[in-house]
C-alpha cells in the first residue's frame, strides 16, 4: 500500500470517528451518520489497498 493512500485512509477513519463521537455528544444524529460514513469509507479504502498489496506478492 502506498504511504499516501494509507495516510488518507487513516485520516478519514480518525476524522470520521471524531465527528461521530462529537455529534453523538451534542445529539446531532444526521452529523453522526455522516461521521460514521466517513469512518467506514476510510476503512474500505484501507481494505482496498491491503487487497491490492496481497496480489502484488
Amino acid at each position: 500500500m502506498s504511504a499516501g493512500e494509507k495516510a488518507k485512509a487513516k485520516a478519514e477513519q480518525v476524522v470520521g470517528k471524531t465527528v461521530r463521537k462529537a455529534a453523538h455528544a451534542v445529539h446531532k444524529d444526521a452529523l453522526a451518520a455522516k461521521g460514521a460514513a466517513l469512518e467506514a469509507r476510510g476503512r474500505m479504502r484501507g481494505a482496498k489497498e491491503r487487497t491490492k498489496d496481497s496480489f502484488k506478492h
